[in-house]
């Protein structure tokens, strides 16, 4: 019987993947005789660029950053048939593909099957049923007795779990993982509002993270099916090898979680609307389609957890290697402080109502989120033809790939200084927060996909960074390799290894 030419492909690409290191060993070789600069990949035959990518991937991020800055902010990226796209960190690229052109650049079908486990939710659909899912949950967040209650929520949660716990480890007198603590915080903070329950995963007996291990597949294999042409990971998951398996194992683990918590939810009659508005009212007692919901549910947990985890541990990295910056936030917090006793034995919480009008607090956020931005990339495929701004000819069909983490590393976009983390880039001369376009940090998105859960999550983080930091002092346990995981998510591959001690202020 003849092979199709579909399963022909799903072998032979594989195949042809898996001959690359020795390939790439002739690219060495040969490329040393050529003037091609070393820093920017090759555009080798049948294989394209993927060389590069492969030999280049564990530092995946800052690699892309060399060549985006080579090439002057944008260049077209070529791998094996299947496998091309455009990749931009230019700013006057990103305002018509986020902004004024909108339309012409939604996510696409193939976004979708990256990100399969999401399904029919927003974070993947583009068009009538995006409208229709962004403006149902525009309705819910708009909703000032949730956004109160999270606020609430934040304080409490602070207050209840992680302080006890960050004091716990103190008295333990042990390095600890507080990229870990920060992901665990999240995890119950975003619960919550969503499903109307206390996880648990604050209390000190450090109970096993395997709903939270089980999302990072998600976003890590989403990452992988970027990195490769379409038949190779669908081979892997047709085989159930690679990271096809972990996630292939990652699914029934969510699916029992939010099957447990959906149900939860419609037995518990007493709680609040304010906490069943996300889940409830719009979604469970409409009849919505299961698998609609359990994709959405995925959705509000990724988009909460990772948000909020992965900027405050990247937040206090910075705030221990720039001892200034967080020196300069205790000084702005001190005037706040009501609470403490003379002798400072007492934990200070900080309300949430208390750090919103705090400026420097606000820039010292924005920066590491500038820097550190929680989502990594941007993925768009063109509608029509189109002429960027810089010149590059979109053709109906090619995909882009918009890295806000080059584009924070641009001189071009924030001057020499770019690569260090600076606050006062963002406090006006009046000492006011300086506005800066959207399109030019979008660490929260921009134009019609701008996130909605942004105010009430900085409110949040500032109340947290505000409390952690006036009650305690952090450092990074000496010889401790901090690096990015592959991932969508910015988060540290082996954590943020760190000795916390307990601050006693007199005032």
């Amino acid at each position: 019987m003849l092979l199709s030419l579909q399963f022909l492909q799903d072998i032979l690409v594989p195949f042809l993947v898996l001959l690359l290191p020795v390939y790439y060993y002739l690219v060495i070789f040969r490329s040393s005789k050529t003037n091609v600069p070393a820093r920017f990949p090759t555009d080798w035959p049948l294989v394209g660029m993927l060389p590069s990518l492969v030999v280049n991937l564990r530092r995946f991020h800052d690699y892309a950053t060399t060549v985006l800055a080579v090439a002057g902010g944008s260049f077209e990226a070529r791998g094996p048939p299947g496998l091309r796209f455009l990749m931009t960190c230019d700013p006057a690229n990103t305002r018509p593909i986020f902004v004024s052109s909108f339309g012409n650049y939604p996510k696409g079908e193939e976004f979708a099957s990256f990100f399969d486990a999401m399904g029919g939710s927003f974070f993947n659909v583009d068009g009538e049923s995006w409208r229709r899912q962004r403006a149902k949950a525009q309705r819910v967040m708009g909703d000032p007795r949730l956004l109160g209650f999270m606020a609430r929520w934040c304080r409490d949660r602070v207050e209840i779990g992680l302080l006890p716990l960050l004091m716990h480890m103190v008295e333990k007198n042990t390095p600890f993982d507080l990229q870990d603590v920060f992901t665990r915080f999240a995890f119950d903070m975003t619960a919550s509002p969503v499903f109307g329950v206390d996880t648990g995963r604050l209390s000190l007996d450090m109970p096993p993270m395997d709903v939270p291990d089980a999302m990072d597949a998600v976003m890590e294999v989403g990452f992988f099916r970027h990195t490769v042409p379409a038949p190779c990971w669908r081979l892997m998951r047709r085989l159930g090898i690679g990271p096809e398996r972990r996630l292939a194992a990652a699914q029934p683990v969510m699916r029992r979680f939010l099957t447990e918590m959906v149900e939860t939810r419609k037995k518990n009659e007493q709680t609040s609307c304010c906490r069943s508005a996300a889940v409830d009212d719009d979604m469970v007692s409409n009849g919505e389609p299961m698998e609609l919901l359990y994709a959405t549910l995925i959705n509000l947990m990724v988009a909460g957890r990772d948000t909020v985890g992965s900027t405050l541990t990247w937040l206090f990295y910075n705030l221990v290697r720039h001892p200034r910056v967080a020196d300069a936030i205790r000084r702005e917090l001190a005037p706040v402080v009501s609470r403490a006793t003379d002798d400072g034995s007492t934990m200070v919480v900080f309300e949430p109502e208390e750090t919103k009008p705090l400026v420097y607090l606000h820039a010292a956020l924005f920066e590491s989120m500038r820097l550190y931005p929680p989502v990594l990339y941007e993925r768009k495929e063109a509608l029509t033809d189109d002429v960027l701004p810089s010149g590059h000819w979109v053709r109906a069909g090619d995909k882009i790939l918009i890295s806000l983490y080059a584009m924070a590393r641009m001189e071009s976009v924030w001057g020499k200084d770019c690569a260090e983390y600076r606050p006062e880039r963002w406090v006006a001369a009046d000492g006011r927060l300086r506005h800066v376009p959207a399109h030019r940090f979008p660490s929260f998105h921009a134009g019609p996909r701008s996130c909605l859960g942004k105010d009430i999550s900085v409110v949040q983080m500032k109340c947290v960074v505000a409390t952690v930091l006036w009650n305690f002092d952090f450092e990074v346990v000496e010889g401790h390799v901090v690096e990015p995981k592959l991932s969508v998510i910015l988060q540290m591959k082996n954590g943020l290894l760190v000795r916390a001690k307990r601050r006693h202020v007199v005032r």
